[in-house]
């Protein structure tokens, strides 16, 4: 019996996807397990295995071609069999809209058969309604985009209008002539969506703290002596988070509707550029890592996420994060707070300062080397007092690395 092979959610943020390259051409067996094709996420270009055996019958998607999630993208079946009814009645049908969930990575071998496809919704609203026995696809969405959000679960069966969702803004801006008009990529999508929702959904504060950081680049200095591969900042930041974060488990917590869930383990994402946007590949368990180790896998991740090779599970799911423009000279700077991480570090460049140091003598002028670093919180887990701790003991080990790494 034919059976559809479906665009599915390959990535927790994807809602569309390209057919790279096809790995199997019509009329080839597939067997359960094989890549069939290739296809560009939001994020990377990942592997399309199948979860059925058969015969390509039909490729519906021609490579470079887009398809929603949920889309007929090829038929397996038996050879010979006649698709032609398939096929009319998947031309005739309405994509159905999908609402895949960032904090819950697929798994790494999706079937071609794919699960029923979500109402766009928020996690609260999805438990309130499961909780309530109300099927969300009954409700109309009051939140952007149409999503159901939890004041339309708590008001449905009340007789309350749901007011409708507002139109989208016209452009703030027309094009004149000379001006290049680009079209917004699914990655940059991504990114203003989910900033967005971060920006507006999660009350920011922000906490700021100069730290000497002599000690620390003279350490750095000492490990990479004779060292080709040079080890990165960035690694020994890893290092020392995850320590301040193991002392501070109110912040490696993620706020989630009804609970706050304190991580067992600190998973460090960093902030990549990439061409057209950010990446936040995710060094698991630092605290329980050396700087060695912790810098080999951030090689490793950022290499593969600069040439979209990471796959969702390297990613997705960081419960701190740090953003480093130090490189690029700048002193100091706020960041959002990726989710469902609820704090984010901005770390600025190191820079030689006069210091006031007191002394048995008196005050005295000195030259330090000091490295901003702002510290965002999500109010929703993490009160002032709290934060304020964690960024003083992580400046503490950052000018003691010897007893922060002890």
């Amino acid at each position: 019996m034919a059976e559809k092979v479906l665009m599915i959610a390959l990535s927790p943020t994807m809602e569309t996807g390209t057919v790279v390259r096809w790995r199997k051409k019509e009329g080839e067996p597939v067997k359960s397990g094989d890549v069939i094709c290739e296809v560009e996420t939001d994020k990377a270009t990942m592997d399309y295995e199948a979860s059925a055996e058969g015969t390509l019958l039909k490729i519906v998607l021609a490579e470079g071609g887009q398809a929603k999630v949920g889309d007929l993208i090829a038929v397996l079946g038996s050879p010979g069999e006649d698709i032609s009814a398939l096929l009319g009645a998947a031309q005739k049908a309405p994509a159905p809209a999908a609402s895949p969930q960032p904090s819950q990575p697929p798994a790494a071998a999706p079937a071609s058969t794919a699960q029923p496809l979500r109402t766009r919704s928020s996690p609260l609203a999805r438990r309130l309604a499961e909780n309530r026995g109300i099927d969300l696809r009954t409700l109309a969405g009051s939140g952007p985009a149409g999503r159901i959000v939890k004041r339309d679960v708590q008001t449905a069966g009340q007789g309350v209008p749901v007011p409708a969702s507002p139109p989208a803004p016209a452009p703030a801006y027309a094009p004149g002539p000379g001006d290049e008009v680009i079209a917004v990529s699914g990655l940059r999508r991504i990114i203003a969506r989910r900033l967005s929702d971060s920006m507006f959904s999660a009350p920011h504060f922000y906490l700021t703290v100069a730290v000497d950081v002599g000690e620390l680049l003279g350490m750095r200095a000492r490990l990479n002596e004779g060292r080709e591969k040079k080890v990165s900042l960035n690694a020994i930041l890893f290092a020392l988070a995850g320590r301040a974060l193991s002392r501070h488990p109110r912040v490696n917590s993620t706020w989630n509707g009804e609970t706050i869930v304190r991580r067992a383990g600190a998973d460090i994402g960093l902030a990549v550029a990439l061409d057209d946007g950010l990446i936040t590949p995710v060094v698991r368990d630092c605290g329980g890592k050396g700087i060695l180790a912790i810098d080999a896998e951030l090689a490793d991740l950022v290499a593969r996420a600069r040439a979209g090779k990471l796959a969702p599970s390297e990613y997705a799911g960081a419960g701190f994060t740090i953003s480093n423009l130090g490189s690029f000279g700048i002193d100091e700077f706020t960041a959002i707070i990726n989710p469902p991480g609820s704090a984010i570090l901005a770390v600025g460049t190191a820079r030689k300062e006069p210091v006031v140091q007191s002394g048995a003598g008196g005050d005295g002028i000195v030259v330090r080397q000091r490295m901003k670093m702002t510290l965002s919180c999500d109010h929703r887990v993490i009160d002032g007092a709290v934060g304020a701790a964690f960024l003083r003991d992580l400046a503490d080990m950052l000018e003691n690395p010897a007893l922060g790494l002890a």
